[in-house]
């Protein structure tokens, strides 16, 4: 057992009263988290189950290893020591949850209830139980495919809660490009600090939309290498291994070191 996953504190069921599903949450808490009083930046992910144990992943054994990787990266002053929260998917109910508007064959259409889970139930909880830094500049979001394209739109939606935005191998095709149309009007586009990337191998319609979104994110204002880091990782497969490969680089990039 990876000394990571002893610091992993567990908080079943969480029921919320926007959504019928409870669900499991997971914290991951630095070194040096405990016998201090030193306050930490928070970076909340979907898909939990993916990201620390890889007996609960979704292929069984390709995890994130998201805390080993957090560890190595604190361990050697290569990033700042942050709080990491996973929320378990709900299973069937993932794609309505992750998803902005309803589709009539797949459905979907409750992030926004999503959101609310997150921002007033959850994120209270979180600030209440652990020493987090709760404002906006320090808390952050991120997931992969669906759970990309929910970061970005809550992300949006709650530009006063969240300012670091991982999007791994984001799901741009949903409803349209729905999400191109939220980013595009908004205006003025929300202090975000954003790290985008998607793999060759993920298909030619996944690399076509992952540059109109970059597209639409520069044209917004966002200035690659100074608030936006786009990134296609040759061969990367839509894969929880794949994504394991960019946590390091992702962290890098959203929550470097002082």
């Amino acid at each position: 057992m990876h000394p990571s996953i002893l610091s992993l504190r567990r908080h079943t069921r969480f029921h919320s009263a926007f959504l019928p599903d409870d669900r499991d949450v997971l914290v991951w808490l630095p070194p040096g988290y405990r016998g201090g009083r030193r306050r930490f930046p928070v970076l909340y992910m979907h898909d939990g189950q993916n990201l620390f144990d890889p007996e609960t992943a979704y292929q069984k054994g390709q995890h994130w290893r998201v805390g080993e990787t957090a560890t190595e990266l604190i361990e050697a002053g290569r990033i700042e020591p942050l709080i990491i929260v996973g929320i378990d998917n709900t299973g069937p109910s993932r794609i309505n949850e992750y998803t902005p508007t309803k589709d009539k064959k797949l459905g979907g259409g409750r992030a926004k209830a999503y959101g609310r889970l997150i921002v007033e139930e959850l994120k209270p909880l979180i600030d209440a139980t652990y020493r987090t830094r709760p404002d906006a500049a320090n808390t952050g979001l991120g997931g992969s495919s669906l759970g990309a394209l929910v970061t970005l739109h809550l992300g949006y939606r709650h530009r006063s809660t969240f300012s670091r935005l991982a999007v791994h191998s984001p799901s741009v095709w949903w409803d349209r490009r729905v999400i191109l149309r939220t980013i595009r009007r908004e205006r003025p586009r929300p202090p975000f600090k954003l790290w985008v990337d998607m793999g060759t191998d993920e298909g030619k319609r996944g690399l076509d939309d992952a540059r109109m979104l970059k597209a639409a994110l520069v044209g917004s204002g966002y200035v690659e290498g100074t608030d936006l880091h786009y990134a296609e990782y040759e061969g990367a497969t839509h894969s929880e291994a794949s994504w394991a490969e960019r946590v390091g680089p992702m962290l890098e990039w959203l929550f470097p070191a002082p």
